[in-house]
């Protein structure tokens, strides 16, 4: 499977790696020093505490240079009134009465919670390259439904 990219969410990856190899390593050795230093281990939370916090550390490095090993990267080659990463797409709900704004972005910046969708989402990817006043069907796991376009920016 791949992760669809771009360059600059790559770039984004590859700061946030950098950051944890260089300032959050270093903090959580000073951490793990600090901690060995009271003495007995077994029962010393501020050791365990720190050690998760290296385990989680490392693990969030792995996981990020596993995103950009696998990455596609993907180059948004669309016209300026076509759905696309990095546009806001006014959407409007068969069952509403009032449209909604979504953004539309990669995997990595997906938050759905802001309105802020991934073009590998099943309205993503439904909605990517339409144009406004397209109506388009959307298959989800609750199943089919429609949404139209009503403004690209």
């Amino acid at each position: 499977m791949y992760n669809y990219l771009t360059k600059e969410a790559i770039d984004k990856l590859k700061e946030e790696i950098e950051h944890r190899k260089v300032v959050v390593r270093r903090k959580i050795n000073e951490d793990l020093k600090e901690a060995r230093a009271q003495g007995d281990l077994s029962e010393n939370f501020e050791y365990k505490a720190a050690k998760r916090d290296r385990a989680h550390n490392e693990s969030r490095i792995r996981y990020l240079e596993k995103m950009i090993r696998t990455a596609k990267i993907i180059k948004d080659t669309i016209s300026e009134d076509q759905v696309g990463i990095g546009k806001t797409v006014y959407l409007k709900f068969p069952k509403e009465k009032e449209s909604e704004a979504f953004n539309i972005v990669t995997t990595i910046e997906a938050d759905p919670m802001n309105n802020k969708i991934s073009i590998e989402s099943p309205l993503g990817s439904a909605i990517y390259k339409h144009t406004s006043g397209d109506r388009v069907a959307v298959k989800s796991p609750e199943g089919q439904y429609y949404v139209e376009i009503e403004g690209v920016e």
